[in-house]
């Protein structure tokens, strides 16, 4: 059965510091971060992005940090 890790998220509306995309990242896991040209769609590439960062941290033998449960989450099934 896979993993599920319940993680907290920072939604950014588009502005000159994100290059008029949207900016989704997840802070307890630094630099994990997605753009899109909408909501929707950062927050489905940041799904993809924190699957590859958890899955490195497993690769490398080092532990995420602990899955952290928050009103507004990303939910990711590894």
């Amino acid at each position: 059965m896979p993993k599920t890790y319940t993680l907290p998220y920072a939604l950014k509306e588009p502005s000159a510091e994100t290059d008029y995309m949207y900016l989704a990242e997840v802070p307890v896991l630094p630099g994990c971060r997605a753009w899109g040209a909408t909501a929707e769609t950062a927050l489905h590439n940041l799904e993809g992005v924190a699957e590859d960062f958890i899955a490195s941290y497993e690769q490398h033998g080092d532990e995420p940090p602990p899955p952290i449960a928050a009103a507004d989450s990303l939910v990711i099934a590894m």
